[in-house]
């Protein structure tokens, strides 16, 4: 397989995603602003995703995907399909009384996600909008499974397009939320499309599912599935799976309840500031991890050590070409993004300038945070979560340490300055875990490599911040097709900058294809 052809189908449809959800995003700002009604929906959504990203993309994955690729490598059609069939039975049966749990407990989740809100009108809305939107953790966990298999199989497509359904929704509902609901009520039509947007998502795999031969079978039967030695092979990998991926997520919950207490706005500030950091995370950080955590299961059921450390050096020369151009943009750039992206309708200016501090700041990190989606995958392919689990303890500390530090003085762009410092220590740590126990070896040229790619980028930041700082980004609100057309005149002068400057030290595309053997 031609790891650099796929990258750029699943991060093609990772755009498309994306774009979609800028669109979105827009359309949230313009229709809902950085108001108190945002905020609750802000934070209402983040608890279903809290439990998706812990257990399902987080826990689940990790422990399921390396154990189904040994499957199919080592073992029959037929003992591969049982292993799927029984581990979403267990799965489904569980998610039902965990969703139940959730929507009767609504009020405890609120707060423990923001307690800031006790006492107030957010609370209550809070609590309706997580009611109506817990399902949600139902459906994407199931279509975690289904993209652990689908990518496991090696169809990467289907999997990286299923967001843009939930972006559609969103777009459609934002578009009609005053004509369904009215003033008073129109945030509970976002809360409606994350239900669908989820439904939609698992459907569509579905298809490609029945393909492959691998559409699960639920059983009527849980507790014959968890006797299968196999289920409990994957449950017991993903003890302490949970434990690697909780502190990143505990993390995600302490900044919000940080967030509940700032002023109104303030965490949908952070929130339109947290979608442009993961614009460039996800086409890069997520896309190529979809794309390791399978080929490196198969080099380690092979016990091709040589191809294990060659991967990981082809992703991350890959995350350094792609990933501090980001960074550098998100640190220039902050200010023209957020006012062409958001400034329109109700998005004020204040709620501008503050955005664009978390943009910065999230600039700071981006690039240990996409790393670490590229090292972390260097040890769930030999399934060892434990030595995750110890960095992911430390760091989480550590940021929290960051937050009592920079929250007082810059507000919600200390909590995105310190989730991004968090990431680059972890992304240190899993490197040296990997370069000490001689998983990852790196190639030859990497000093070389830098120098280069550090002249490009500093020709780059000097260009784009040179023509950023000739426009009054802000000034030129009633103008926003002149100012989105400036925009992206500056990222395509930022982008032939640096991509010329780099062909001209010799960097050729050819040098970053790689083959999975």
């Amino acid at each position: 397989m031609n790891l650099l052809k796929t990258l750029a189908a699943i991060s093609s449809m990772t755009m498309l995603s994306r774009i979609t959800g800028l669109i979105r995003d827009v359309l949230f700002g313009a229709y809902f602003g950085a108001t108190a009604m945002m905020d609750a929906y802000v934070q209402a959504f983040k608890i279903p995703n809290f439990f998706r990203r812990l257990f399902a993309e987080g826990a689940f994955s990790q422990a399921f995907v390396p154990i189904l690729a040994e499957y199919r490598n080592n073992s029959s059609d037929a003992e591969v399909k049982e292993l799927v069939d029984h581990v979403a039975t267990v799965l489904v049966w569980a998610l039902l009384v965990t969703c139940v749990i959730g929507v009767v407990g609504a009020p405890v989740l609120v707060l423990m996600f923001s307690s800031g809100f006790l006492g107030t009108p957010k609370f209550d809305l809070t609590v309706n909008l997580t009611r109506i939107m817990f399902p949600y953790i139902g459906f994407m966990s199931l279509v975690a499974l289904s993209s652990g298999i689908l990518n496991t199989w090696r169809r990467f497509k289907i999997p990286a397009f299923t967001p843009v359904l939930l972006n559609l929704c969103f777009i459609v509902a934002a578009y009609f939320s005053l004509t369904w609901f009215g003033k008073e009520k129109q945030i509970y039509a976002l809360a409606c499309a994350v239900f669908v947007g989820g439904l939609l998502q698992l459907a569509i795999q579905i298809p490609s599912l029945i393909q492959i031969g691998m559409l699960p079978r639920i059983s009527w039967n849980p507790a014959f599935a968890l006797r299968d030695p196999k289920v409990r092979r994957v449950l017991k990998q993903m003890g302490p799976a949970v434990l690697a991926v909780s502190a990143t997520q505990i993390s995600i919950m302490i900044n919000s309840t940080w967030a509940s207490f700032m002023p109104d706005g303030s965490a949908s500030q952070l929130n339109f500031a947290d979608r442009l950091m993961e614009f460039p995370s996800a086409m890069l950080g997520v896309a190529l991890g979809t794309v390791l955590l399978p080929s490196l299961s198969a080099a380690k059921a092979n016990a091709d050590k040589t191809e294990y450390s060659s991967l990981l050096d082809w992703g991350l020369r890959l995350t350094c070409l792609l990933a501090l151009p980001a960074a550098i943009g998100l640190l220039t750039l902050s200010d023209a993004l957020t006012a062409t992206l958001f400034h329109n309708g109700k998005f004020d200016a204040h709620a501008v300038n503050e955005t664009a501090k978390a943009v910065a700041a999230y600039g700071v990190g981006l690039t240990g945070l996409i790393l670490v989606k590229i090292l972390a995958p260097g040890f769930y392919a030999q399934q060892d979560i434990r030595t995750p689990v110890k960095i992911a303890m430390i760091v989480l500390l550590i940021t929290q340490l960051m937050n009592v530090l920079f929250v007082p003085f810059i507000q919600q762009a200390g909590l995105a300055l310190s989730v991004g410092l968090g990431a680059c220590v972890n992304a240190a740590m899993l490197y040296r875990g990997l370069r000490k126990r001689e998983l990852y070896i790196p190639s030859a040229g990497w000093l070389k490599f830098f120098m280069k790619l550090g002249a490009a980028l500093l020709l780059m930041g000097l260009v784009g911040y040179g023509l950023s700082m000739q426009v009054d980004w802000l000034a030129m609100q009633s103008n926003r097709w002149i100012r989105a057309a400036l925009m992206g005149g500056l990222i395509v002068a930022c982008m032939l900058v640096y991509f010329s400057a780099l062909f001209v030290m010799g960097f050729r595309l050819r040098d970053f294809r790689k083959v999975s053997r």
